[in-house]
């Protein structure tokens, strides 16, 4: 019983997810000293990507419970159908902001002291689809502050670059929810949800989104140039261009049924090019200027 009830949790956050930022919290890491960071810092940088992800995406689906049962796209959804309880979900949120601000604090004291600004960012986002159409930009910032939040985490301090290649993550992501905002169009316009697809129409939308995606790798290519990165970093920049370039073919106004693979599957794969070939170029360092 409570193995599944647990399932049932996990789907409705869709904890697969976490594949989108993880990989951001690790090259974040990674780039604080250009080297393999120790099992200590993996460990905890892991439990509080997990602990904040986790959080931010139950007080999401507990905020949006009402909105949800209405859209015949998420109806289906575990708090809507009744298959878990309110109380349930905020006995999780508050476990998984717990688990965030232990692992703060056992990775540094600037972390620590950060920790409830980091709350508030993550649950600010879940209320803003009802006053603002930049909803999609407090989205990437909850996901941006993860390369930032590794490198506070190790280093006890800030720099330009982690918060460059944060912002990238941040318009990258802001970039991929229009797309996914896309599905609601109609509905978002009737219940008077705000988003950029129901602000400008598909077409705009989907136009914001590829500049915005335009601009993403651009940040990226600025953080590596600010550390001195090497050829195989740049190569995972180009990688992931290009597969920004190709989720955008395979969406259009007309024609948004592909939106799902442009969503997950391209967006994951991403992620984790990015952080293997950072990987690569921190072990085996090409310089190419």
């Amino acid at each position: 019983m409570v193995f599944n009830k647990f399932k049932v949790f996990l789907e409705m956050i869709k904890f697969e997810h976490t594949i989108f930022a993880l990989p951001f919290a690790y090259i974040g890491a990674l780039l604080t000293q250009q080297r393999i960071p120790s099992l200590y810092n993996i460990v905890w940088i892991t439990l509080a990507m997990v602990g904040a992800r986790t959080a931010a995406m139950s007080f999401n689906r507990l905020v949006d419970r009402h909105i949800d049962a209405k859209n015949p796209r998420t109806a289906g959804r575990a708090i809507p159908q009744g298959k878990i309880g309110v109380k349930e979900v905020w006995v999780y949120v508050i476990l998984s902001f717990g688990l965030l601000g232990i692992s703060a604090y056992h990775l540094s004291s600037l972390a620590f002291k950060l920790f409830p600004i980091a709350v508030l960012a993550l649950s600010f986002y879940s209320f803003t689809k009802r006053f603002t159409w930049t909803c999609h930009f407090w989205c990437g910032l909850s996901l941006g502050l993860a390369p930032l939040g590794a490198w506070i985490a190790i280093t006890d301090s800030f720099h330009p670059a982690p918060v460059l290649l944060g912002i990238g993550v941040l318009l990258w992501v802001a970039g991929f929810d229009i797309i996914y905002a896309c599905d609601d169009y109609d509905f978002d316009r009737k219940e008077g949800v705000y988003s950029i697809p129901a602000r400008f129409g598909l077409k705009t939308a989907l136009k914001i989104s590829s500049w915005l995606h335009v601009w993403a790798p651009l940040c990226f290519l600025g953080a590596g140039l600010m550390l001195d990165l090497g050829l195989f970093y740049m190569l995972g920049v180009v990688v992931a261009t290009g597969l920004l370039f190709y989720q955008h073919l395979l969406v259009s106004p007309q024609d948004l049924s592909r939106a799902g693979i442009a969503f997950f599957n391209l967006n994951g794969t991403l992620s984790v090019m990015m952080f293997v070939f950072t990987v690569v170029d921190i072990l085996f360092p090409v310089q190419i200027f």
